[in-house]
């Protein structure tokens, strides 16, 4: 009787001791499903977030290593004369085109093939032309660049030159800084333009984006040279419809150099540039997407395709915010000093699948870009919007000297 009750309390002892145990086990295991569970939600938070990284942007890193490395790359900086006889030749050839369709219906086909072959691939040019002579790299003179830049916009009809430069050397000098480079998408365009069909809008009417885009951000003060730009191209484009005979220009031809500017930036191969030269590309493993851990994420990336022979060599992209103070004809001749600093970085290969890729893979979206919280300058003396958390500094409006460039 004595042994039978030991042996039962023996039973409900190791009954008990074994219930503890799988209480324990499970109490672990619970608890590592919550660990689990937080570092899966924040993996997801982080996948669907931008960038942010709290490590500085690399080009003003590698442009110090590359001069201390080859200081003779310092030479190769300054104006290139040829860029003023391109863009004198392309606007001619606009405005031979849009006297030649003067009396071809908007809606023929004609009208639209040759606007999307030659309209926006010369207006492409001329963005990338005003892109150029905002570095001041045209003439030496400021002033000069200034005005020629006015002659560049001449075939895409909006007055948009004097306004670019200061936004696009904010860009240069705060590359990546939220709310001060305008070249980021907004949170609002991150939310509502992630799927197939919200890429696809952006890219087919990108150019409205990247127009309205800064203004939302923050404003820069108007000038002189805003207040010429606008009333030479208002000038412009009312002598085309009204002035002039109909033997020389129609509203047709007004129409053919907004329509080459709309597909200039649009469904169009050499706008694949736009997003070619900043939206990450690469696959970031979750380590790398933690700011805390400051593993840089590549956030430039070139292109060396036939393309740049009708786009001032913009797809050196590495090569030229490196040394902005460099011309589009030197940039070959950069890469080919530095070559080792840029053969390893990644590259696109056509910027016709960068914008394919863009819309249809899951993986790549408005969010893969690189977003720093502070840093930069705003260039022209613009105000950041009051949205932004961290004031940026101010600076006065100067052309690419030798600070620029490290030297």
């Amino acid at each position: 009787m004595a042994a039978s009750t030991v042996t039962t309390a023996t039973t409900a002892n190791s009954s008990l001791s074994k219930q503890r145990k799988q209480q324990q086990q499970q109490q672990q295991h619970n608890g590592k499903l919550e660990t689990t569970g937080a570092a899966s939600a924040q993996n997801d938070a982080l996948e669907k977030d931008f960038f942010w990284t709290y490590t500085e942007e690399p080009h003003r890193t590698r442009r110090m290593a590359i001069i201390k490395a080859h200081p003779e790359v310092t030479k190769l900086c300054g104006p290139e004369p040829l860029t003023k006889w391109v863009v004198l030749g392309v606007v001619s050839l606009q405005f031979l085109l849009a006297h030649l369709l003067r009396d071809t219906s908007f809606f023929s086909w004609k009208f639209w093939l040759t606007a999307y072959v030659f309209g926006a691939t010369c207006n492409q040019n001329l963005f990338l032309a005003i892109h150029e002579i905002s570095h001041n790299l045209a003439f030496r003179s400021p002033t000069a660049n200034r005005l020629f830049a006015i002659v560049a916009n001449l075939p895409i009809a909006i007055p948009y030159s004097a306004s670019f430069r200061p936004y696009h050397l904010t860009h240069h000098k705060s590359l990546g800084v939220d709310g001060v480079d305008t070249d980021l998408p907004t949170a609002f365009e991150a939310v509502f333009l992630d799927s197939i069909l919200g890429k696809a809008f952006f890219c087919t009417f990108q150019i409205f984006f990247y127009a309205l885009r800064p203004m939302t951000i923050y404003r820069v003060p108007f000038t002189w040279v805003h207040w010429l730009n606008l009333l030479v191209q208002l000038f412009v484009d009312y002598s085309l419809v009204y002035l002039l005979p109909d033997s020389l220009f129609t509203v047709n031809s007004l129409f053919y150099f907004l329509l080459s500017s709309f597909l200039a930036g649009s469904l169009h191969p050499t706008a694949g540039h736009f997003i070619a030269e900043h939206y990450v590309y690469e696959k970031i493993t979750p380590e790398a997407r933690d700011p805390a851990n400051k593993i840089p994420v590549p956030e430039t990336f070139s292109y060396y395709g036939p393309l740049n022979w009708v786009t001032y060599n913009v797809g050196l992209h590495n090569e030229h915010h490196d040394f902005p103070a460099i011309p589009w004809t030197r940039l070959p001749k950069l890469y080919e000093i530095a070559s080792e600093f840029y053969e390893g970085l990644p590259q696109h290969r056509s910027w016709t699948h960068v914008i394919w890729q863009f819309i249809f893979d899951e993986e790549i979206g408005m969010r893969c870009r690189v977003k720093r919280k502070v840093g930069g300058r705003v260039v022209g003396g613009g105000s950041v919007s009051v949205k932004t958390k961290t004031q940026q500094p101010q600076a006065k409006e100067a052309g690419w000297g030798d600070d620029e460039i490290e030297a």
